[in-house]
């Protein structure tokens, strides 16, 4: 498969398993979701040292017992070079404005439509943005 045969087919598992999926602290919420993107690509995820979390405050620690204080250090610890939001492609992984300290995560689907939590939708959802903050490429592509 060509690298956006991958990113394709990942981004694709990924909306097929969060898409409309109630967001649900520790099960369903935007770190989990860019965790199980990032595995159908192959990388290495391991979130089970962070410990279980249901509220704000839990994930704050699980974060804090992982050695991050931001879900942006965590996405960095993987190795992805950091892009322009503008450049992202599909699969792609995008940093979203947050009123929480975490941060907000979603996964780019192109054309600046992202799947991502919103507090106006029950599930992850494909919104369009009004803003970034950062972006990372998931996978070089051809």
């Amino acid at each position: 498969m060509t690298p956006l045969e991958i990113r394709t087919a990942a981004t694709q598992a990924t909306l097929d398993r969060f898409g409309d999926q109630p967001f649900q602290w520790g099960k369903n919420d935007c770190a989990r979701m860019v965790a199980y993107h990032l595995r159908k690509l192959g990388y290495p995820v391991q979130l089970a040292k962070a410990g279980t979390y249901k509220s704000a405050i839990g994930a704050r620690r699980a974060l804090q017992r992982l050695g991050f204080g931001h879900l942006r250090e965590a996405v960095d610890s993987y190795g992805l070079s950091r892009i322009p939001p503008a450049a992202a492609i599909i699969g792609d992984v995008i940093e979203l404005p947050a009123d929480d300290a975490l941060g907000a995560l979603g996964v780019a689907l192109g054309n600046g439509r992202v799947l991502a939590y919103h507090q106006d939708a029950e599930g992850a959802v494909v919104i369009q943005p009004a803003g970034y903050v950062t972006a990372w490429r998931s996978i070089e592509h051809e």
